[in-house]
């Protein structure tokens, strides 16, 4: 099951190496003018301390030999860095306004990581390559710093503070099976990942694309990334207005990609699962943790969401280094 979730510090305040590389965050098929959504950074961002974020409108850097007659450029430094700090704060404290609970019965979901596993345990850089849409993008979080990846991130380096790890965002609002499949390629397997996070199968429950079509291609595509002896975790749809409107598609997709796991030996989030206890077993309100377009997940939503997909990456990791828990299926599609 999951592990309890630790309370989660803000990207900004960590010494994360992320490589968010796409600004494409456009929303999934349904949006709303209520919602004004952060929109991801183009471009490599190293975060420590009150670090600069480059999408953030400003680069704030503490600059001890700037000469005392540019105090204007140095007093917009400091806001800079205050409203920095300032957002460190509010994120810090985003569990502490509302519990993140592990899902009651929730089965070992992440599965095996060898490639990862081995890799940490070496000293060798691990990359990490987030594919999906705009859920993996982060529409609806209040600054780029609060995106799933991002966030994801900032727990892996608090976890293994001495590891190269990098996060590359391939989220693109709008994608399912059939777009992420033509740019699988060129923005997945030529970065070499040694583990891609999948996040599949919301659009097409919103657009009534074929359920069995859809997973087929999200088969094929796992087979690819396995060829090249990544780790490979799906996450399933968002528990969500929108969503369960289609209920039948939506029990469906998660049905088929969770088998999807099971014949490729890989590990699926039940993310569905997890939204709907926090409804239904925590009782939280639908907008406490999804915005007004009811859809996509509010910084609250998202924090949860990679604060749990974290826990189970690091024990998954942990239970491999210690040679415990490794089935006997766990290489199989993964040359190393």
């Amino acid at each position: 099951m999951l592990l309890t979730p630790a309370a989660t510090a803000p990207a900004g305040a960590e010494n994360a190496q992320q490589a968010i590389l796409t600004d494409n965050a456009k929303p999934d098929t349904i949006k709303s003018d209520a919602a004004k959504p952060a929109m991801p950074a183009a471009g490599k961002s190293r975060e420590a301390g009150a670090a600069s974020v480059d999408n953030a409108g400003a680069t704030p850097s503490a600059n001890p030999t700037q000469p005392d007659n540019q105090g204007p450029a140095k007093s917009l430094t400091d806001k800079a860095i205050e409203k920095v700090k300032q957002a460190a704060k509010t994120a810090s404290d985003i569990f502490s306004r509302v519990p993140c609970l592990p899902p009651k019965g929730a089965p070992r979901t992440v599965g095996s990581l060898p490639r990862v596993a081995h890799k940490l345990a070496a000293g060798e850089p691990v990359v990490i390559v987030a594919f999906g849409s705009s859920s993996t993008a982060g529409y609806g979080t209040s600054s780029p710093e609060f995106t799933y990846p991002n966030r994801l991130a900032a727990q892996l380096h608090r976890k293994y503070p001495t590891a190269d790890i990098t996060i590359i965002n391939r989220g693109h609002g709008g994608d399912d099976a059939p777009e992420m499949m033509q740019r699988l390629q060129t923005e997945v397997i030529d970065m070499h990942p040694d583990m891609v996070i999948w996040q599949v199968g919301t659009n097409a429950v919103l657009r009534n694309l074929d359920p069995d079509a859809t997973v087929q291609l999200v088969q094929d595509g796992v087979a690819r990334i396995q060829a090249t002896g990544a780790d490979v975790v799906l996450v399933d749809p968002q528990y969500s207005p929108a969503v369960t409107e289609h209920q039948e598609n939506a029990s469906k997709m998660v049905k088929l990609l969770g088998r999807v796991g099971q014949l490729r030996h890989i590990g699926v989030f039940p993310r569905f699962e997890v939204m709907r206890q926090w409804h239904e077993n925590q009782a939280l309100p639908i907008d406490s943790f999804v915005i007004a377009d009811g859809l996509h997940m509010n910084d609250w939503g998202y924090a949860c969401f990679a604060q749990l997909l974290g826990d189970d990456i690091i024990r998954s990791v942990g239970q491999i280094k210690l040679g415990i828990n490794v089935p006997s299926s766990a290489q199989v599609n993964r040359p190393m």
